[in-house]
């Protein structure tokens, strides 16, 4: 149970962070929640990789609510969190968390979405392998 002075934060470790600039946004000088997604996917994969030692791929986003907009000039974080491993899959945990550009407080930083992502171990040819657990890590 969480007590309701209990301010909410990231969960996981920052994986990703950038700025949201001109060129990112859409016709109407938006960001559009497809640059979001890209760079969750991106997220995901560094995460799982590390997991995986080597290359994954995204099989399946599980849904996604966007709680407030990107501005250009945030600065966006993206946290994940290895959720669970199986044979040969990997599921994350991905959250967005931005800094807007005129916060005044540089910790404040607000919630836009999260989505849990599952990956697939990769080998060389494409093909899926398993999981590498209990190897030492390069």
């Amino acid at each position: 149970m969480t007590d309701l002075d209990d301010v909410p934060a990231p969960q996981g470790q920052l994986t990703l962070k950038l700025l949201a600039s001109r060129q990112d946004t859409n016709l109407y000088g938006d960001i559009p929640g497809g640059w979001l997604v890209r760079h969750m996917d991106q997220a995901a994969e560094l995460a799982a990789g590390r997991e995986a030692l080597g290359r994954t791929a995204t099989v399946a986003i599980e849904a996604m609510d966007f709680l407030c907009p990107v501005r250009v000039g945030s600065t966006v974080n993206i946290f994940t969190r290895v959720r669970d491993i199986g044979h040969s899959s990997i599921k994350i945990d991905v959250e967005v968390w931005i800094r807007s550009p005129h916060e005044r407080d540089p910790d404040e930083l607000n919630k836009v979405t999260e989505a849990r992502f599952v990956m697939v171990a990769l080998d060389d040819n494409g093909r899926i392998r398993s999981v590498h657990r209990g190897e030492a890590r390069q």
